[in-house]
């Protein structure tokens, strides 16, 4: 008797309706048994992480509410004939006018609905079918316009318009973490050369072994990637923490499945255009001072041609106070690689900075939020071969198209997306339980 693989109702529901994506809901993925291995099958677990939808909550309404006031202020003020022009102002006019805007008509949305929602009552069948018609829609465009407005709401990112540099080294698993190392490594690199990224490899440290010829696989100590488009951080950054992998190593002669991780780091990146300045200020996250590093000049050692150990162009620079160390050899000039090695030295601390900040800040919020909190040492996403399958662990998001994942398709377009919604709606929630932590201890001031 053949053996039938287990699939949930609710997949069978959605594969049924040809007119709609496939893209079916799981509630829980059977241990024993591989999920199907339908070609683009994307499967989205049950998380206890809130949809957005089209109403938005009490608290963020008044915030939007707050700041439309405020625009529809500044604009009085800016039209008034009689007030000279200012700068800031006019500055402050332009940064609130897509809330404004999105409001506004979110609103119009609402009173539509109510209309719509009256006229599905009507003695009239014709009218009533219409309504219906007509009521599905807006609703889909409520729920677009409270997601755009939700997301504009939330503070973006102190370093999200910067260049970001993408590290990756591997964890657990020997050999192996080091094979699937290359595969990350060029998974990323191919996924920038898709979306016409600008990219180029700032360390590349390979280590001595076998090699994995069905996956075109070297083994990698350090690799490090610099993005350098801007706003390249903002996209990148849920790609930190643990990278997870599941497959039969070529080694295994009983076919047994092995688990190992790599660890990606992303830290925004510093341009090498911006001024000087920037670095030299004390309130910069960037500002090092000179007398905490300490600096080595060494011999390059490896595969290179002649000026290996004959020239002392290698730098290493070590970072007193944190106890960082960057070690940079890959140009024949030790000014190049002295430049390169104090650009990594300054994103990295600055990345640090505003870690410690982040945490100051966490534990002032409520402890719900405490489980959302995820550091590097944090599994973020599983590669299984055997099911090709990749899973995302934020957005509960299961992609079964794995080489088009680690070929940098648009299935791990998918999982990026999956993340940084997910993000957003934990900030939203952080900062929905700032804006309930404000509101007493304004009515405690009026009192």
């Amino acid at each position: 008797m053949a053996v039938v693989p287990w699939v949930c109702r609710s997949c069978i529901r959605a594969l049924a309706r040809p007119a709609r994506p496939i893209v079916p809901i799981a509630t829980k993925r059977s241990p024993t048994i591989p999920a199907p291995t339908v070609p683009g099958f994307l499967r989205r677990a049950s998380t206890s992480t809130p949809t957005l939808g089209g109403g938005l909550p009490d608290v963020l309404l008044q915030r939007a509410e707050r700041l439309h006031k405020e625009h529809q202020d500044i604009k009085r003020d800016l039209e008034n004939p009689d007030t000279e022009y200012n700068a800031d102002k006019a500055k402050q006019l332009s940064s609130l006018h897509n809330i404004a805007t999105l409001l506004e008509e979110w609103k119009d949305g609402v009173a539509s609905l109510k209309s719509l929602s009256e006229l599905e009552r009507s003695e009239d069948k014709e009218l009533r079918d219409m309504a219906k018609m007509d009521y599905a829609q807006t609703e889909l465009e409520l729920e677009q316009l409270a997601d755009q407005l939700t997301a504009t709401l939330t503070p973006k990112h102190a370093f999200a318009h910067l260049p970001c540099v993408i590290e990756i080294r591997p964890g657990p698993g020997g050999q192996e973490g080091r094979l699937f190392a290359d595969s990350l490594f060029r998974m990323y690199r191919q996924y920038c050369d898709r979306k016409r990224y600008q990219w180029r490899i700032v360390k590349l440290e390979r280590a001595e072994g076998m090699t994995n010829a069905e996956h075109q696989e070297e083994q990698i100590q350090e690799a490090i990637i610099e993005v350098l488009d801007e706003g390249a951080y903002d996209n990148f950054r849920v790609e930190s923490g643990m990278h997870r992998v599941q497959r039969v190593p070529a080694t295994e002669s009983k076919g047994r499945t092995h688990t190992s991780a790599v660890a990606v780091w992303v830290i925004p990146s510093f341009p090498a255009h911006t001024n000087e300045q920037d670095f030299e200020n004390p309130e910069s996250d960037f500002y090092i001072t000179p007398t905490d590093v300490r600096t080595e000049k060494m011999r390059a050692s490896g595969a290179g041609g002649q000026h290996v150990n004959k020239t002392e162009s290698a730098i290493r620079l070590t970072h007193i106070p944190t106890g960082l160390v960057v070690s940079m050899q890959e140009s024949r000039s030790q000014h190049q690689n002295r430049e390169t090695a104090w650009r990594l030295l300054r994103s990295r601390v600055a990345q640090i900075r505003r870690e410690e900040r982040e945490e100051q800040a966490e534990s002032l919020r409520s402890s719900v939020l405490g489980k959302d909190k995820l550091g590097r040492g944090d599994k973020i996403r599983t590669y299984n071969y055997s099911q090709n399958r990749c899973s995302d662990h934020r957005s509960g998001l299961d992609v079964f198209n794995l080489p088009d994942v680690m070929a940098g398709g648009d299935y791990l377009e998918k999982l990026i997306e999956s993340a940084k919604k997910w993000m957003v709606q934990r900030e939203v929630r952080m900062l929905i339980e700032d804006e309930k932590n404000v509101a007493p201890d304004e009515k405690k001031g009026k009192k």
